[in-house]
C-alpha cells in the first residue's frame, strides 16, 4: 500500500508538472503571439500613416485586419471622416462598401441553393417575379437559358444600367433622386440590348446582382435585405455594424457615417441618395471590421451547413472568349505580395480580401474615390508585414 501510495503521488506529481509545463508553454506562446502581434500592428500603422502624408488628397484611409492566427483584430486610421475636417478619423465609423455587397448577396443565394430552394442551373424566369420576367422577356432576353449560375457571374448577357449614359446624367442631375430596382432594371431593357446568349460574354453589370436580389424576396417572402441579413446570421455572427442603408435602421451604437467623396464626378455620399446603389449590388454600409469578419467567416466556411457548399462560391463559369475576368460567384480572385487572394472592391475606393495562405482577411476604405488606387498600396504593404 506504501508502494502503491507513492507511485501514485509521483504519477500526480509528474502529471502536474506536465500539466504546469504545457501551461506554461501555452502562455509563452500567447505572450510571444501578442508581442509579435504588436510588432505588427505598430508597423502597419506607421505604412498607413506614410501613404497617407505621400497622399493626403485620399481625405481618409480605413483599415481592419482579421489574423486568427496571429491573434490580430485591429483597426486603423489615418486622415479625416470629411473633407476640412480637423478631428482624427475614427477607424470605428462605418462606410457604404458598395459593391463589396455583391458577396453577401452571393452568399444568401448559397445558402438557399444549400436548403434546396434551387439550384446554380436553375432557370430565372421561374424565379423572378411576374413583372420582371416579362419585362426582360420582352427585351429579347430567353430566360429559360439565363441561370442563377450566369448571374451570380456576370455571364448572363443583360445589360447594366449603370453603362447607359442616362443614368449618371439623371444621378448627377438628380443626387437626391430615390431610385427604385424596378426603375433601374426598366433602364437596363431600355438603354441596351442583350450582350449575347448567356455564358459567351463577361461583362459586369448591376442588373445581374439586382435579380439576384429580387430572387431571394421571391423565394424567402421576405424583403431581400431581411433575407440576407437572416441568411448570414449578422447577430449570432456578431455583425453587428452591417445595415443596408436607409432600408434598415441605423444599428444602435453604430457611429455616423463617414463622407465618402468622388472629386472627378462632383459627388459625395451625404449629397447622393444612396437608392441609386441599393439593391444587391450594393447598399450595404458596415465599419472596416465588420467587412474583414464578414470575409473570414465567409472562408472559414461558417455561413453554411455544408462544407461543400462554400466550394460552390470557387465556380468559374464560361465566359466566352477575352482575358480571363478572374470573377466568380459574387468576388474575383487575384494575387497579393505573390499569395492567392479572394475579394471584391466597391464604387467608393472600398475593398477586402482574404488570404487563404495567412488565413487572413484585410479591408481597406480610401474616402476619396479618385485615390482608389491606394487600396493596392495599402493591400500589399499590409500583407508584407503579415507575410513576416
Amino acid at each position: 500500500m506504501y508502494l502503491h501510495g507513492m507511485k501514485s503521488n509521483q504519477t500526480h506529481l509528474v502529471g502536474s508538472l506536465i500539466l504546469l509545463s504545457s501551461l506554461c508553454l501555452f502562455s509563452c506562446n500567447l505572450q510571444e503571439r501578442i508581442v509579435a502581434s504588436a510588432g505588427i500592428v505598430q508597423s502597419i500603422e506607421a505604412t498607413i500613416d506614410s501613404i497617407y502624408e505621400a497622399h493626403p488628397t485620399a481625405q481618409g484611409i480605413m483599415v481592419h485586419v482579421e489574423a486568427p492566427g496571429r491573434s490580430l483584430s485591429w483597426s486603423g486610421a489615418s486622415g479625416y471622416a470629411d473633407i476640412g475636417d480637423t478631428t482624427p478619423l475614427d477607424p470605428t465609423r462605418p462606410a457604404l462598401i458598395a459593391s463589396n455587397t455583391k458577396t453577401y448577396t452571393a452568399v444568401a443565394i448559397l445558402r438557399l441553393i444549400e436548403q434546396d430552394k434551387m439550384m446554380l442551373s436553375s432557370s430565372i424566369g421561374k424565379l423572378l417575379s411576374q413583372d420582371t420576367a416579362e419585362l426582360f422577356s420582352a427585351d429579347g432576353y430567353d430566360l429559360e437559358a439565363v441561370t442563377v449560375g450566369h448571374l451570380l457571374s456576370h455571364t448572363s448577357g443583360i445589360f447594366d444600367y449603370v453603362d447607359a449614359d442616362a443614368f449618371f446624367a439623371a444621378v448627377e442631375a438628380q443626387p437626391r433622386h430615390r431610385w427604385t430596382a424596378k426603375e433601374q432594371l426598366t433602364l437596363a431593357v431600355r438603354a441596351g440590348d442583350p450582350l449575347g446568349p448567356p455564358g459567351t460574354v463577361f461583362s459586369y453589370a448591376d442588373s445581374n446582382f439586382l435579380l439576384l436580389a429580387e430572387i431571394l424576396s421571391e423565394q424567402t417572402d421576405l424583403p431581400f435585405y431581411t433575407a440576407i441579413r437572416e441568411l448570414l446570421s449578422y447577430e449570432k455572427n456578431d455583425l453587428d455594424d452591417t445595415w443596408f442603408e436607409t432600408l434598415e435602421p441605423h444599428p444602435k451604437g453604430t457611429k455616423a457615417l463617414v463622407h465618402q467623396n468622388s472629386g472627378s464626378h462632383g459627388i459625395g455620399s451625404y449629397e447622393l441618395d444612396v437608392s441609386f446603389d441599393l439593391y444587391g449590388a450594393g447598399g450595404i454600409a458596415a465599419t472596416t471590421k465588420d467587412l474583414a469578419r464578414f470575409s473570414q467567416l465567409l472562408f472559414e466556411g461558417r455561413y453554411f451547413e455544408n462544407p461543400e457548399t462554400l466550394d460552390l462560391i470557387y465556380t468559374k463559369m464560361p465566359y466566352g472568349d477575352g482575358e480571363d475576368p478572374r470573377y466568380l460567384f459574387g468576388l474575383m480572385e487575384s494575387e497579393i505580395q505573390g499569395l492567392k487572394a479572394y475579394g471584391h472592391g466597391g464604387f467608393w475606393g472600398t475593398v477586402v480580401q482574404y488570404l487563404p495562405d495567412l488565413n487572413a482577411s484585410v479591408s481597406v476604405f480610401i474616402l476619396e474615390r479618385d485615390e482608389r488606387k491606394l487600396r493596392k498600396d495599402v493591400l500589399e504593404a499590409v500583407v508584407a508585414h503579415l507575410k513576416k
